[in-house]
């Protein structure tokens, strides 16, 4: 996964490892994280490694 700007001129946006694309990259939305159903944290209170603790990841949504 790259750090690219969707958007010439804004700065990078953070990628956690469960992303698929940049946040505001074309054909691309939020999803509920499937590690931690949303939660941003694992069983024992640590941040989820896939989400980055935010329980959000970015995935495609379509296109072609």
């Amino acid at each position: 996964m790259n750090n690219e700007n969707p958007i010439p001129g804004t700065p990078p946006a953070p990628v956690a490892p469960g992303d698929e694309a940049a946040p505001g990259a074309p054909s691309s939305g939020e999803a509920v994280c499937p590690v931690c159903n949303g939660t941003g944290q694992r069983d024992d209170g640590s941040p989820c490694p896939m989400c980055d603790g935010s329980g959000k990841i970015i995935q495609g949504i379509g296109g072609g």
